[in-house]
């Protein structure tokens, strides 16, 4: 008997040792995942607003986080922007939450850092506490406003959008007045060969340069594209013939994938949408911080 109770004992500890250290590595290898992820999304931001080994970015660059939510309670809804303040000196998070016509309903502080802010369950939890019992909260997408020496010089935003197969997810970036500085495919599940190529300097940097008025009304055309602008789009030509042959091309249409053009179309309609109804938000949310005299740290 005390021999079994010496194995079971034995087998006991032998189990928690290596739940400890199957643990402590599972936390490890979470955190280097998150850290990994965390940096190839900066390089990708910073490689959308034009900074990369050629142009460092600047010390006086910021980015700006803003995370929108939908506030449903008994009889009504609200859209909920949690964004980052810096009133007397000390920076935080504060909850302004709109109706549905884009006016000032409510404003909450929220006890909420920028590193906590960054994981989703904290965000969440914060976010919840904040708008008190009896409510319910649901994430709906982040933005990124980017400035450079305390002035406004570009917007970051992700999002999904329906595809050919399924969905395609992707990173924009705009500048103040909402023109498109570059797009970049994160995911999708295209046809290799066919639409996959929506992943392609020669497709996606023909959104690059488009005004926001032009975005607004930009169509798919099934026309050869022409080998000097694939040339420029794929960098093949000096900085300065590339300049010139964009400016050229800058208020044309998007000239469609070879065999399929139903996936450029998707693209173009899932960006062109993204940058509209975010252009739309901003000015509503920028007009009610100004009303109300938040101060924001963008």
């Amino acid at each position: 008997m005390k021999d079994i109770l010496n194995i079971v004992f034995r087998l006991t500890v032998s189990c928690l040792m290596a739940a400890t250290v199957m643990g402590a590595a599972f936390i490890i290898t979470d955190k280097a995942k998150k850290h990994n992820e965390h940096a190839r999304e900066e390089r990708t931001m910073y490689g959308l607003l034009g900074y990369g080994e050629r142009k460092p970015v600047p010390a006086t660059l910021a980015l700006h986080q803003i995370y929108r939510y939908i506030i449903t309670e008994p009889g009504r809804q609200l859209i909920g922007y949690l964004v980052p303040t810096a009133q007397a000196g000390k920076a935080g998070y504060t909850l302004v939450s709109l109706d549905l016509e884009g006016k000032m309903a409510d404003r909450k502080e929220v006890a909420l850092d920028a590193e906590q802010s960054r994981e989703k369950e904290d965000r969440d939890k914060a976010v919840l506490a904040a708008v008190g019992p009896g409510k319910e909260i649901r994430f709906a997408d982040h933005t990124i406003v980017v400035t450079n020496d305390s002035k406004r010089v570009a917007y970051l935003l992700g999002g999904k959008f329906p595809g050919f197969k399924t969905f395609i997810n992707v990173m924009l970036a705009l500048d103040q007045k909402y023109a498109m500085l570059g797009v970049e495919v994160l995911e999708h599940e295209e046809d290799p060969g066919l639409g996959a190529e929506i992943e392609k300097d020669y497709f996606k940097k023909q959104f690059k340069g488009r005004s926001f008025d032009v975005l607004k009304g930009l169509q798919v055309v099934k026309e050869p594209l022409p080998e000097q602008y694939r040339q420029a789009l794929e960098g093949h030509l000096a900085d300065a013939d590339v300049s010139r042959i964009m400016e050229q091309f800058k208020d044309k249409n998007i000239y469609a994938l070879t065999g399929a053009t139903i996936s450029s179309r998707m693209l173009t309609d899932g960006v062109k949408g993204m940058a509209v109804k975010f252009a739309y938000r901003l000015d509503i949310l920028d007009r009610v911080l100004k009303e109300q005299k938040i101060a924001v740290s963008f």
